[in-house]
Formats: C-alpha cells, sequence, structure tokens
C-alpha cells in the first residue's frame, strides 16, 4: 500500500521541472509539504462562505471547487462524478465528506504561505557568488493541501490516493 510519502513523490516526479531530481530530493520535499499540510491543519478553524453551483465537469477536467474572495464554490455535479468514480475504484467515501474535503483543499490554499513552504523547502534556483535565490517547488503547494484536507475532513482515504486513482495511476 502506498504511504502519502510515497504519492507525494510519485506527484512530485510527475512534475515536468522535477523530472532529474534525485529520489532522496522528492522525499525530502514531499516530508517537508506533509509536514506543513499538518501544521496548517492543527491551526484554528475559520469560517468560510460556501457556493455551491453546477458546472465542474468540464471536457477536460473536473474542477471540484475553487476559492475567491473569501467565498468556496463548490461544484456539485463534480462531487457525484467524483464519488461515482470513488465507488468504482472501491474507495468508499460519501458525497458529504468529498464536499468537506475540497473546502478544507481550498481553504488550505488561501492559508498557506507561499513564502514559507519555499523557505522550509530550501530548494535554490540560482546562486550568484553570496547570493541565493529561493526557488519555488512546483506540487508542493498541492501536497500540503491535500494533506490539509484529509486531516480536516472525515474522508476514509487520502485525497492524494483518491487524487492518483482518478488521474488513473492506481
Amino acid at each position: 500500500m502506498n504511504t502519502d510519502l510515497d504519492l507525494a513523490v510519485d506527484l512530485l516526479r510527475a512534475t515536468p521541472t522535477h523530472e532529474n531530481r534525485s529520489e532522496e530530493q522528492l522525499r525530502e520535499w514531499a516530508a517537508i509539504a506533509l509536514a506543513y499540510g499538518d501544521e496548517l491543519a492543527a491551526g484554528t478553524d475559520e469560517d468560510v462562505h460556501v457556493v455551491e453551483r453546477e458546472g465542474g465537469v468540464r471536457r477536460d477536467e473536473i474542477l471540484v471547487a475553487e476559492h475567491h474572495g473569501g467565498t468556496v464554490t463548490v461544484y456539485t455535479d463534480s462531487l457525484t462524478r467524483l464519488a461515482k468514480l470513488a465507488a468504482e475504484h472501491g474507495y468508499q467515501v460519501s458525497r458529504e465528506a468529498l464536499r468537506t474535503a475540497a473546502i478544507a483543499h481550498e481553504t488550505a490554499h488561501h492559508r498557506l504561505d507561499v513564502r514559507e513552504l519555499n523557505r522550509r523547502l530550501g530548494h535554490t534556483a540560482l546562486r550568484l557568488g553570496p547570493f541565493r535565490v529561493r526557488g519555488h517547488v512546483a506540487g508542493a503547494e498541492e501536497i500540503a493541501a491535500h494533506r490539509f484536507a484529509h486531516r480536516r475532513s472525515s474522508l476514509s482515504v487520502s485525497p492524494l490516493l483518491l487524487t492518483t486513482a482518478l488521474a488513473g495511476g492506481n
């Protein structure tokens, strides 16, 4: 069985900017992003205005939720589709648990401090003598948000596992 760390490493490995990174580097970054998601989830809850509507299932993607200006829009058609796909993969997750996880995921994106996450990751994009330009680790924010969503929801399986399975990787 794949752990969240294994799944997070796979997510980073599948990101085009990381194809030449070592396994050790990817595991370190994945562990840091997961820990950051745990830390965020341990914080206090905040009130989020939630709006539900149709329109998340599109030809080439399923948009479950998005956060704009203090409001999370949850796409009900996407929740229905995800619950069905999860059941087809043998994951017993309720539509309500998926809804809660989607809201938490978007809340995490709103709450996380990208500069702090990048500082913790310690990736150097450029060095000029004593000057160092910190780099962005593509995919790390998603890992942290997935972990936050798992900690804040009643999903019986990891959102990372659901994402992998629903994308055809498991």
